[in-house]
């Protein structure tokens, strides 16, 4: 990636920096963060580099190690299954509350974004993006603030571990068959129905994760 223009050296930027490359994975799990290194790596100073590193390890992105280094945590199932349970709650509650809400502007939104996953499912990145586009739609509409908070607080934490999710066709597939079914019981004004199939596509999300996370560690790759 192109280093980041000399004019942006704040810590903010510095931060954003880092935690896109966690997030996607460009700094491995377990990986060190060498700081002088990072700071010409980043073309910025070392103060502002700290303090993106101190709010990365306040948010459970890098860890500080005992010995005083710092790493990309490694990626674990057990916080797989505990991130998507409490996601799945979340996404059940925006969807009841979106069945209640949604406007004939919203459901022509959302059918909208399903359009695009349909045509866009057989490619992992870009179906990754319409699902996330989707479930935050969703979150508009439902219009819970707290929960609002809590799903993006939560889904920043997954987003090391969407890659996992979808990267099969076949999981690809059957989230869109989700997708499809959630804004069909939202549309129905079913907040049963739509709690339900929100519920059960996080948690299969989560087996994908958890089922591809176990097959790459017992690679031993």
């Amino acid at each position: 990636m192109p280093a980041i223009p000399a004019r942006n050296t704040g810590a903010h930027v510095v931060y954003a920096e880092l935690k896109r490359r966690i997030l996607c994975l460009d700094l491995k799990p377990g990986e060190r963060i060498y700081e002088p290194a990072m700071a010409t790596a980043l073309q910025v100073s070392r103060t502002p580099l700290r303090e993106a590193i101190r709010r990365l390890i306040s948010e459970n992105l890098l860890e500080q190690q005992p010995t005083g280094g710092v790493v990309v945590p490694v990626l674990d199932e057990a916080e797989i299954s505990e991130l998507y349970e409490v996601r799945a709650a979340v996404e059940s509650l925006m969807a009841r509350n979106a069945c209640l809400k949604a406007t004939p502007a919203d459901l022509g939104e959302l059918h909208g974004i399903l359009a695009r996953n349909a045509a866009l499912v057989e490619f992992a990145d870009d179906a990754m993006q319409q699902g996330m586009a989707l479930h935050a739609r969703i979150a508009l509409i439902a219009g819970n603030s707290w929960a609002g908070r809590f799903h993006e607080q939560v889904a920043s934490q997954m987003e090391r571990y969407r890659h996992y999710t979808n990267s099969t066709q076949r999981r690809r597939d059957q989230a869109l068959a989700q997708h499809r079914a959630l804004v069909e019981a939202i549309a129905a004004g079913d907040p049963e129905r739509a709690a339900k199939v929100a519920f059960e596509h996080v948690m299969g999300a989560r087996d994908a994760a958890v089922r591809a996370l176990s097959g790459k560690n017992g690679s031993g790759s």
